[in-house]
């Protein structure tokens, strides 16, 4: 990771950052992925009434056949993710940590969650990042060869070590960009 890579993740971070020093570790697909993704989804949407403006499950763990991290994403739309007070302190209450505040980056806040292990992605609804994320989503279920590029990529990948686990997401972005763009055609 460029230092100012590793300058930037320091400064988003909420706590310690740890070295991940490692490859990644990918799981075959798990059915049982979609109903931990539920269980999430109705702690956050009972913690948080009337904030939650959309929630979807995301990221690999929700394209069936496709191998993953073994970590539930989920995205939030609230009416304003910068307005922390207004969802944070309820979903902590049930367990989940804010972990990274990106006010440069759509005022992003990620929150995790330890069992099911998962990472809660919020947004000021609207956000075209939302739109992003379910669109890629949408064509790796729909289209059998953009997840087996995706999987391909990732495997190889996973097998090197990185200092990060986001320099592993971060290594990923030029096969996302080209999905994407074969999305948007």
């Amino acid at each position: 990771m460029p230092p100012q890579r590793e300058d930037y993740l320091r400064s988003v971070t909420i706590g310690e950052v740890k070295p991940h020093d490692a490859t990644i570790h990918l799981a075959d697909y798990d059915s049982s992925w979609p109903s931990q993704y539920e269980r999430l989804a109705r702690l956050v949407t009972k913690a948080i009434p009337g904030q939650v403006l959309l929630l979807e499950h995301v990221g690999s763990t929700s394209v069936p056949g496709l191998a993953a991290k073994p970590i539930i994403d989920m995205v939030l739309a609230v009416p304003s993710s910068a307005d922390e007070a207004a969802y944070v302190p309820r979903l902590e209450e049930e367990g989940f940590v804010l972990r990274i505040r990106e006010p440069e980056w759509f005022q992003h806040r990620a929150l995790k969650f330890i069992q099911p292990a998962s990472n809660l992605h919020v947004f000021t609804a609207g956000c075209e990042e939302i739109g992003c994320m379910l669109m890629f989503r949408d064509r790796l279920r729909a289209h059998e060869d953009e997840r087996l590029l995706y999987e391909r990529t990732k495997r190889d990948l996973a097998q090197r070590t990185w200092k990060h686990v986001q320099d592993y997401a971060d290594a990923k972005t030029a096969v996302v960009r080209e999905i994407l763009g074969r999305a948007g055609d």
